[in-house]
């Protein structure tokens, strides 16, 4: 993968942020990018971007999505969406950052043992009691 070379398709000089999310693949569509931007999951330069916020190469982008907190550096402004291993060549992300997720999948994979409803569902005392406490 070292000496693979961007096509000048995927290469224009600035791109819109909720495009680039969506062809880098941090976000599964277009909208849910622009939506993440809209609840202030994204920020670029240390404030919070608005989807049509433009990316060039160089920007510092923080990103917030289901995988978890990514600070990264956009290395190539991509408008198309491209494969896996080609979209993980338009950016670069911090040591910080890449530890900082792994140790969260880790609390995440450990909290996942703990069941709250481990004898199922409430049944009809259960639920009166639950009535109660809310003072209904």
């Amino acid at each position: 993968m070292e000496d693979f070379k961007i096509p000048a398709v995927y290469q224009p000089t600035r791109v819109r942020i909720d495009k680039w999310l969506w062809a880098a693949r941090f976000f599964k569509t277009r909208a849910l990018a622009a939506h993440a931007c809209e609840l202030g999951r994204i920020h670029s330069g240390g404030l919070q971007a608005k989807a049509s916020r433009e990316v060039r190469p160089g920007d510092q982008l923080k990103i917030r999505n289901d995988s978890g907190d990514y600070e990264i550096e956009v290395l190539v402004a991509a408008e198309n969406r491209a494969g896996a291993a080609i979209a993980q060549t338009f950016y670069q992300e911090s040591d910080s950052s890449r530890e900082k997720r792994q140790q969260q999948a880790l609390e995440r994979k450990a909290m996942s043992g703990i069941d709250l409803w481990a004898d199922g569902r409430p049944n009809k005392r259960d639920r009166r009691e639950i009535a109660r406490f809310r003072g209904r």
